[in-house]
């Protein structure tokens, strides 16, 4: 099963992650905070949370934004429970995208950074994803990005040397996946980050929105 070798990866990587990745996490993460727009009083959560980066970096700001991560490997939330142990207003939960432990209309907005592309069903994760969003609520999405030339590359090579990886997406395939589990589109854009990362970001809501505004 992908997670069991997802788990395993991150588990290894886990005290370093940061070091290793610092780079890239710092100017995606920063993007996506820029990007969502989280209001104060919002409450959040990060699926595949990693090492509560995403969490550093809003509560840097607001120190009280009510937030919960969730990832499936206990030592990348090891690592985020001691970096944000500060912080009482958020917490750090092991789960599965395809599987998460909270009632529905838990959430004012999802979050999901870097990620797609490890979901075994990404149609069960975009479900469940609904699922604990309130009707009004914001599905915020970065991934990669098949449509750059380079991400096609590392998609081909990824899936022939690491057990992990599932699969880079088109913006289109994206789109088209996010539509098929019930949401509108309300923003999307493509973005490059070097030479070499090319990636994606939408922001969804329920489509009973749509039709409580129609």
């Amino acid at each position: 099963m992908t997670e069991a070798k997802v788990r395993a990866q991150y588990d290894q990587l886990a005290t370093r992650y940061d070091q290793r990745w610092s780079h890239y996490v710092s100017n995606t993460l920063s993007f996506l905070k820029t990007w969502a727009q989280i209001a104060p009083t919002d409450v959040v959560l990060d699926i595949a949370c990693g090492t509560g980066e995403f969490e550093r970096l809003i509560l840097s700001e607001n120190p009280v934004q009510p937030m919960v991560g969730v990832d499936i490997s206990d030592e990348m939330l090891a690592v985020a429970r001691q970096k944000l142990q500060p912080y009482p207003n958020v917490r750090f939960q092991h789960a599965s995208a395809s599987a998460l432990p909270f009632p529905d209309t838990s959430f004012d907005t999802v979050i999901s950074a870097n990620a797609f592309h490890y979901f075994d069903d990404p149609n069960v994760a975009l479900q469940e994803m609904k699922r604990v969003l309130k009707p009004h609520g914001d599905l915020i999405i970065l991934d990669w990005c098949k449509d750059f030339l380079v991400c096609r590359i590392c998609d081909w090579v990824l899936q022939r040397i690491d057990p992990a990886h599932q699969q880079c997406y088109t913006q289109a395939e994206f789109h088209r996946l996010i539509s098929n589990a019930g949401f509108r589109i309300r923003q999307s854009s493509t973005v490059r980050f070097g030479l070499v990362w090319g990636l994606m970001v939408a922001t969804a809501t329920p489509h009973s929105v749509q039709s409580l505004n129609a």
